[in-house]
């Protein structure tokens, strides 16, 4: 009589034509742990869905809640179409012949004003790109002209100041450097004070002038007297000058004129309203070389590669290594560490 092969059990021919059982216990777990975090995330999913629409408060109360909200400020203007979009109310609010949008939560808790998709940041980021202009090649010379327009309050000017003058120790008398200033004042008087004093110290004494910044930069207001004492200037020169320089450009006779300041909120400084026109000058600070703005990093490496990229031959203090952290905005030592390289003082 022969034998019957029993059969294997018809799970074990299920497990040998997936291969599970060929996995050993760790890897049975993470496939066991991946499947349970699914099934929890498909079940938080379902009951976010409940919940969003329990809390749903129906458009008619989002139109009521938006009715109330423009009745309270007085606007002239009226709730147009509200309806559902995604987990949100989509409400257009009407003045005149335009429209605008506005989103409310389901629950009617939080009024977004602004909505906008990641494609649509995209989208702005692409066109932003496209109408910037290409930074225009800086010519090369002999002896570059470096001009740096600043206010001398401006956190970001004085970063830039404090950046550029161990470049300047460095190149000496290898560049032809100007301190400039941006044709108006944003902080008050004392930066038209202090725009005049620097303006003085470099038409009267020029050699004196970065010994001066390197003492104001590390002080700030209040310290003038002193740093043009350590610096060895005489005050007496420098106030003549001042007030021969206020005369000539009006500077005390537009700051008082309102109807001659810029937009209406800042007043006209003309010292070198020229230049700044010439160069289209936008905000403090402002580095242009051989006669094209510069765009540079405030560390002293990089302002000192962007300047000697303008010699025909560099010279051998190029090679030179300065630091490369940028100075901390505003008086004071230290470095920045931020990502805020780009910031100016501008209208």
């Amino acid at each position: 009589m022969e034998e019957t092969k029993a059969e294997e059990p018809q799970s074990e021919d299920v497990c040998k034509k997936m291969s599970f059982c060929k996995l050993d216990n760790r890897k049975k777990l993470i496939i066991g742990l991946a499947l349970a975090v699914l099934i929890v995330m498909g079940g938080s999913f379902f009951y976010y869905r409940q919940a969003m629409k329990k809390s749903d408060i129906g458009s008619e109360a989002i139109r009521a809640k938006m009715e109330k909200l423009v009745a309270d400020s007085g606007a002239e203007v009226t709730i147009g179409d509200v309806v559902k979009e995604d987990d949100l109310y989509k409400v257009f609010i009407i003045a005149g012949d335009n429209a605008q949008v506005a989103y409310v939560t389901r629950d009617g808790k939080k009024l977004i004003q602004n909505l906008i998709t990641f494609e649509e940041i995209d989208k702005q980021r692409e066109l932003a790109n496209q109408d910037k202009p290409a930074p225009k090649e800086i010519p090369k010379s002999d002896k570059p002209k470096v001009e740096l327009f600043v206010m001398s309050y401006c956190p970001f000017g004085t970063q830039m100041e404090k950046g550029i003058l161990p470049v300047l120790k460095t190149l000496g008398t290898k560049v032809d450097y100007n301190l400039r200033f941006v044709d108006y004042i944003m902080h008050g008087e004392k930066e038209i004070a202090e725009n005049l004093r620097q303006y003085c110290i470099e038409k009267t004494q020029p050699a004196k002038l970065s010994a001066y910044l390197n003492c104001f930069l590390k002080k700030g207001e209040g310290t003038a007297d002193t740093c043009l004492a350590a610096s060895g200037i005489a005050n007496a020169g420098i106030k003549a000058c001042v007030a021969q320089t206020d005369a000539k450009f009006s500077v005390s006779k537009n700051a008082a004129d309102k109807n001659t300041w810029s937009n209406g909120q800042f007043p006209a400084f003309d010292v070198d309203k020229e230049n700044n026109e010439k160069y289209a000058v936008q905000g403090s600070p402002t580095l242009v070389v051989n006669g094209v703005v510069a765009e540079s990093g405030r560390d002293s490496a990089s302002i000192l590669k962007t300047i000697c990229g303008a010699f025909n031959d560099a010279p051998k203090e190029c090679e030179n290594k300065l630091s490369d952290a940028a100075p901390a905005p505003g008086f004071g030592e230290g470095s920045d560490n931020s990502s805020g390289g780009n910031a100016s003082c501008a209208n």
